[in-house]
Formats: C-alpha cells, sequence, structure tokens
C-alpha cells in the first residue's frame, strides 16, 4: 500500500478523496489490469472496465468514477466530472446494483493535459439497499455530471469507503465521437424520488 499511497500524495488525490484508502482497487480495461496512475488513452478506456474486489455477499457498496480536473487541472472549475456512478452492489457483483451514472469513458478536450480519473469503492452501511432519493439517474449524457463532489456523496449517504485506484488520461481522436454520441442522447436525468 505503500506504493498506493505515494502515487495518490504525487498527484494530489488529496484534492479529491480525505480517506487513506485499506486497499487497490482491480481494474481491468479489455482484460488488462490497471495499474495505478498509468496513462491510458480514451480510446482504450471507452467501454466499461471489469471491476473487481473481495467481498462477502451480503456487503452492499457504491463505485464511483471521478474526473476532478474538469476542463483542466490548473482550472477545475467544471470538476469534479461523474463518469460512472453504480450503487447497491451486493458483494462484489457490479451486475446486481443499481447504475446511477452510466458509464462514460475518459474525454478530456484539447490542449487541457493529463486529466486523473478516480475510482472509489465505498461500502454502505449496515449492508443495507439506500434508495438515495434526491439523487439523479443519469443516462449516456453529459447533463448534471460536472460540479460533482464524490466526498460531499460519500458523507451524505455515510459511504465507507474501501479502495481506489486511478489512471491518467489525455485527449486522443475517440474524443470527438465519444462528444458526438453524447450530443446525440435523447435521455434526460430522472430524480429519485
Amino acid at each position: 500500500m505503500e506504493t498506493v499511497i505515494k502515487a495518490l500524495a504525487d498527484n494530489k488525490i488529496s484534492d479529491v478523496i480525505s480517506f487513506t484508502p485499506k486497499k487497490l482497487l482491480s481494474v481491468k480495461y479489455n482484460g488488462v489490469e490497471l495499474n495505478i496512475n498509468d496513462r491510458l488513452t480514451p480510446t482504450f478506456v471507452q467501454n466499461k472496465p471489469e471491476v473487481s474486489w473481495e467481498a462477502n455477499n451480503d456487503e452492499l457498496y457504491t463505485l464511483i468514477l471521478d474526473d476532478p480536473d474538469a476542463p483542466t487541472r490548473s482550472d477545475p472549475k467544471f470538476g469534479q466530472w461523474k463518469h460512472w456512478l453504480v450503487t447497491n452492489i451486493k458483494g462484489n457483483d457490479i451486475s446486481t446494483g443499481q447504475e446511477l451514472a452510466k458509464y462514460i469513458g475518459s474525454g478530456p478536450p484539447p490542449k487541457t493535459g493529463l486529466h486523473r480519473y478516480i475510482f472509489i469503492l465505498c461500502k454502505q452501511p449496515g449492508n443495507q439497499n439506500i434508495e438515495f432519493k434526491g439523487e439523479h439517474i443519469l443516462p449516456l449524457t453529459g447533463e448534471l455530471r460536472n460540479n460533482w463532489n464524490a466526498a460531499t456523496f460519500i458523507k451524505k449517504w455515510n459511504l465507507e469507503p474501501e479502495a481506489i485506484n486511478f489512471f491518467q488520461s489525455e485527449f486522443d481522436d475517440y474524443v470527438p465521437q465519444l462528444y458526438v454520441k453524447l450530443g446525440e442522447s435523447q435521455d434526460k436525468p430522472v430524480e429519485i424520488k
């Protein structure tokens, strides 16, 4: 864990999280294991990764993927940007969870440098489903994803951070295609009541 903590410190991840992670979260893109602080292209991360962790089947988890560097690391006026949010995950089977924000891979604008993409796994209190009333279910759209705060969300819902991983990414030729896809979506966010 010393290497993980050093990578987090070197990349100022403390501006996003205020906890010391207990474990490194296992994340695989296209069957390739993510090493903390890898540099991955938007093309490579355009599809949902496989994420795994040790868990009992009666435990419930929330998984967050967050970009704190929108539009740039030096001027994050639109960050944090919510890339993926899955709640009420039974054990370590993501397919059992409720996707509050559909997965969107990295898509940093041109000439904005490297962005950090941070996975945070949290244990839910009391192994109980949470309704997340007042939150929104976000389809494949950019609407309501910017100026989000992972630490505030974690605190609001009494989640216990367990594991973390992150990578860095910068603009490539796939990003304009991603923007078109996001712009074509007719689906709108739905508030959980």
